[in-house]
This record gives C-alpha cells, structure tokens and sequence, in this order.
C-alpha cells in the first residue's frame, strides 16, 4: 500500500469521525422548537405518561420519595417521575456507564453525597433527591435546567445557558415532567412548599 493511499484513507477516517462528532453534538431541534415541545408536554402530558403507563412500581417507595423531597425542599412529583425515567423503579437497575439504583448515581457521585449502598432503595433515592437539589440551587431553582444538569452533567448546561441539544437529555427533561405532571393527576404526592417561591418552573406544581 502506498504512502498516498494510507493518506486518503487517513484522511477519509478522519472525515468520519468529524461528521460522527458533529451531528452527535448538532441540536437535533432549536431551541424554540424545543421549549413548544416542552410546553406542551406539560399542558397535555397524557401523551408522554398515561395515568396507566406510569405502573405502580412507584407505590413502594411512595413514603421514602415524599420524605426525601421534603427533607432536601424539592417536588415529589418531579423526583418520582425522575426515579420512573431513570431506573421504572428497579432497585437494581443499571447503566453500561456504570450509573446504579433507583436514581442511577454514578459511584462518585454516590459516594461524594454519602451513599455508601446505590441499590438500597432509602439511600439511592436520599442520594437523587439531595443532587437534584444541588442541581437547582446551582441553576436558581430551574427545574428544567436542573433536570437536564442531572442527565448531561452541570458543566453542560453551563456551557450551553440552558439545555444542552443533545437528543438524549432533551428527551429526558421532556420525559421526566411529563411523568412528573402525570403523578400530580394520579394524585399521591404533596408539592413541596420550599420551592415554589424561589424556582422558576415551566410548568405548575400546584
């Protein structure tokens, strides 16, 4: 093979990878677009979280999600629906990244917030709701914003003001309110009180 031809061949990989790297990070819909999409989905969340879709695997720790919103000042409603997105309520639940439990902490981040045991249900769920808290304390109490610094990291949302446009995490903090709405109708939890005066949510929690 020719030095040439190692060339091109060189260069044609590279080429690939720079257009993989590219439309990874492209957002796959505007900023408005996304913000519509949102909106809607917490005006009709019924088609993202049926009352029926959502299961009962969240009964069992009912207690433990109330309890942990109102120790940290967060919205039951958004936790569960978080704990739902992240692990449907599977103690045991898992990530090829390694993300563990209930609220698939990373072993650092388990670790940091004091979570010495990611698949026992009362740690992995204290554990979510205290970083979803750090979350929205960092992002002035933005429930959107937090959500998606959980999902992509808070270097992320820093880096872009706002959600990231990956696919992935705009789909996650469409998800995870639309779940949320749908608790808040299925009835079970009580917003927590803390937040309401400070957050600036895109969607009620009344």
């Amino acid at each position: 093979m020719s030095v040439e031809t190692v060339t091109s061949r060189v260069s044609q990989i590279e080429a690939m990878i720079a257009a993989a790297q590219s439309g990874a990070m492209s957002p796959t819909t505007s900023s408005t677009n996304f913000d519509s999409t949102l909106a809607q989905a917490q005006t009709a969340a019924a088609p993202i979280a049926t009352t029926a879709s959502l299961g009962a695997g969240d009964n069992a720790y009912s207690d433990l999600i109330q309890g942990a919103a109102a120790k940290y000042g967060i919205d039951p409603a958004v936790l569960k629906g978080l704990i739902k997105q992240e692990s449907g309520f599977n103690p045991n639940a898992g990530s090829p990244a390694g993300a563990q439990g209930l609220t698939q902490l990373m072993p650092a981040t388990a670790s940091s917030l004091g979570v010495t045991d990611v698949h026992d249900p009362a740690q992995a769920i204290d554990g979510g709701a205290h970083y979803l808290k750090m979350q929205l304390d960092r992002f002035g109490g933005d429930y959107t914003k937090a959500l998606a610094a959980y999902n992509a990291g808070p270097g992320a949302v820093q880096r872009f003001g706002g959600v990231p446009p990956y696919a992935e995490t705009r789909n996650y903090v469409t998800k995870v309110l639309g779940y949320a709405d749908a608790f808040r109708q299925q009835g079970g939890t009580t917003p927590a009180q803390a937040v309401t005066s400070t957050s600036t949510l895109p969607y009620s929690i009344t």
